[in-house]
C-alpha cells in the first residue's frame, strides 16, 4: 500500500513539472497585482526581460505624470508611454526589468553596475518630482541650453515664466539674470560638470545625475558619504563637494539616455571597433527629459554659428566657436546631430516662429539659442 501511495505521489509530482514548464514556454504567468490574481499572456515587447508589469510602486509615479488630458504635440516622438525619469532605491532593479535595461550596460541601463547603482539611491532622500509643479495638470516647459546664443537677448523674465526650467551643467544663473533667468526646476550634470561653489546652490533646484559610466555613480556615493574624491577615472576633474542637499539630488534612469541616442538621434546599437561610440549630449538628454514629463516642451539656447569662429560659444565666459572647433570635444556631434534627429531638428527654430513636435501643427512660441 504505501509502495502504491509513493507511486501516485512521484507520478503526480511529475505531471504538475511538466504542465508547469508548458505554462512557461507559452508565456503564460501568474501575476498578482494590486491584491488581484489573474493569467495573461506575456507581451511581446517584454519576453526577453520575462517582466511584465511595472511594480506598484512604479506605477504610481508613473500615473503622475499623465495629469494633462491634452495629447502633447510631440506625442508621435515618444513611441510608448512615459517614463518616470528618475530611479528609486526600492524598485530601481525591477522597473529595469520591465523596461529592458537590465540588457544594456552604461550609459544605457544598468547592466554590470547595479551594486554601483544602490549604493548611490542608498544616500538619496528621495526619487519624486520636484514640489514646485505638483499641482499642475498641463506643465510648459523650457529647456535652457547654454549657447551663446542666449547672450543679450534678455529672455530672462520669458524664460522664468514657465512652469518648469530644465537647464544643464554648470550653466551660470547669477550674474546672467537678464537673458537667462533666476529659476530653476531641474538641473541635468555628470561629475566633472558639477558646480562646486555654494554661491550657485539653490534651495528650489532638484540636480539630476546622468550616469555615463560606474565611476559617476561611485562619485556620487563617496562625496555624499563624505570621503576624499579622486581624479582617476574622470576626463577631467570632478567636484569635491557637493553643494546641494541630498533631498535636492535624483538619478536619471538610463532609458532616458537610451531612448535619446536609439529613438530620436537614431545613434547605431554597434560601431565599428575603430570608432568611439557615441553619446548624446547633456542638452538633447534633457530635452527627452522634457517630453516625459511636459506638455509643451520649448527650447531656448540651442543654436551655434558653426560660420563664425569668433562667436561667443556660451552665453557666460569668453569661448568661441574657434576652441570647440579646434578641439576634439563631444560638442561636435550637435551639427550631425541636427541631421539625424529629423523629426525635431531644434537647431532650426527661431523667436516666436512655428515650433512642431513629430506629427503636431501646434503653434509653439520658442525662445531659441544655442547647447
Amino acid at each position: 500500500m504505501k509502495r502504491i501511495l509513493l507511486f501516485f505521489i512521484l507520478a503526480a509530482a511529475v505531471m504538475y513539472g511538466i504542465l508547469h514548464g508548458n505554462l512557461w514556454r507559452n508565456n503564460l504567468y501568474w501575476i498578482s497585482f494590486y491584491g488581484q490574481t489573474s493569467s495573461v499572456g506575456a507581451s511581446p515587447s517584454y519576453e526577453t526581460s520575462g517582466v511584465t508589469q511595472l511594480p506598484p510602486t512604479a506605477v504610481e509615479r508613473r500615473s503622475a505624470l499623465d495629469t494633462c488630458l491634452l495629447k502633447p504635440a510631440f506625442d508621435s516622438l515618444l513611441g510608448v508611454d512615459k517614463i518616470y525619469p528618475f530611479l528609486c532605491a526600492n524598485d530601481f532593479i525591477r522597473v529595469a526589468e520591465f523596461q529592458g535595461s537590465d540588457k544594456f550596460e552604461l550609459p544605457y541601463g544598468i547592466k554590470r553596475a547595479e551594486q554601483f547603482f544602490r549604493l548611490a539611491l542608498s544616500r538619496l532622500e528621495s526619487c519624486g518630482l520636484s514640489n514646485e509643479d505638483d499641482n499642475i495638470a498641463c506643465r510648459r516647459c523650457v529647456v535652457v541650453g547654454n549657447g551663446g546664443v542666449l547672450r543679450n537677448k534678455t529672455l530672462g523674465e520669458k524664460i522664468d515664466s514657465y512652469d518648469v526650467i530644465i537647464r544643464m551643467n554648470n550653466g551660470p544663473v547669477i550674474g546672467y539674470e537678464e537673458d537667462v533667468g533666476r529659476r530653476t526646476t531641474f538641473r541635468l550634470f555628470y561629475p566633472e560638470s558639477m558646480f562646486s561653489d555654494p554661491i550657485h546652490y539653490d534651495p528650489n533646484t532638484t540636480v539630476v545625475l546622468i550616469v555615463f559610466k560606474p565611476r559617476d555613480l561611485k562619485w556620487l556615493w563617496k562625496i555624499l558619504s563624505g570621503q576624499k574624491i579622486s581624479d582617476k577615472g574622470f576626463w577631467k576633474k570632478p567636484a569635491k563637494n557637493m553643494i546641494y542637499k541630498s533631498s535636492q539630488i535624483r538619478i536619471l534612469d538610463p532609458s532616458i539616455t537610451r531612448k535619446t541616442a536609439y529613438e530620436l538621434l537614431r545613434f547605431p546599437t554597434r560601431f565599428p571597433k575603430k570608432e568611439k561610440p557615441k553619446h548624446p549630449t547633456t542638452g538633447l538628454i534633457a530635452i527627452t527629459l522634457a517630453f516625459h514629463i511636459c506638455h509643451e516642451v520649448h527650447l531656448a539656447g540651442f543654436k551655434y554659428d558653426f560660420t563664425d569662429r569668433n562667436s561667443s560659444l556660451h552665453y557666460y565666459g569668453n569661448e568661441t566657436m574657434s576652441q570647440m572647433m579646434q578641439l576634439p570635444n563631444p560638442l561636435k556631434d550637435r551639427k550631425k546631430n541636427k541631421g539625424k534627429w529629423k523629426e525635431l531638428r531644434p537647431m532650426n527654430l527661431q523667436l516666436g516662429k512655428e515650433l512642431n513636435f513629430g506629427n503636431g501643427k501646434q503653434k509653439r512660441e520658442a525662445a531659441l539659442g544655442g547647447g
